[in-house]
């Protein structure tokens, strides 16, 4: 379940190669591990989506300033430092590659992970897992 989306200004979207950026840190998540060494987010399961918002407004208006908001929603269980690890990973991959950009434009980042206890109804199919549990 590991899911990773992505609203963003369109503003952004000239200045960088979002679908990089999604590949990047997908495959940032891939490499986070537990503390026994076992991989948190199943390969599988991991997804990064990028969405232009339709609409915005951003801070006062009185320039077109860039804004993304990212969210990684995973299944419980794991321990606060596996979720501090992965946050700092992600955001440090973000920040790599947002370099270029902050040096010439005004851009706010926001990364929030978001565990999903006590779910209500979890109902998958997937025909990716088998692949990747072999």
């Amino acid at each position: 379940m590991p899911h990773l989306v992505i609203l963003y200004t369109p503003n952004i979207e000239p200045k960088t190669d979002i679908s990089l950026l999604c590949r990047t840190l997908a495959d940032e998540m891939l490499q986070v591990l537990d503390e026994s060494g076992k991989q948190v987010f199943p390969t599988g399961g991991t997804r990064v989506l990028a969405y232009p918002a339709a609409h915005y407004a951003v801070a006062d208006g009185k320039a077109d300033y860039g804004f993304m908001y990212l969210n990684v929603r995973m299944a419980g269980g794991r321990s606060d430092a596996v979720k501090k690890s992965a946050g700092d990973r992600l955001l440090a991959k973000l920040k790599e590659h947002f370099a270029p950009i902050f040096e010439q434009e005004l851009v706010g980042i926001t990364l929030q992970i978001d565990e999903s206890p006590g779910q209500v109804y979890d109902g998958k199919h997937s025909t990716l897992h088998p692949l990747f549990n072999k």
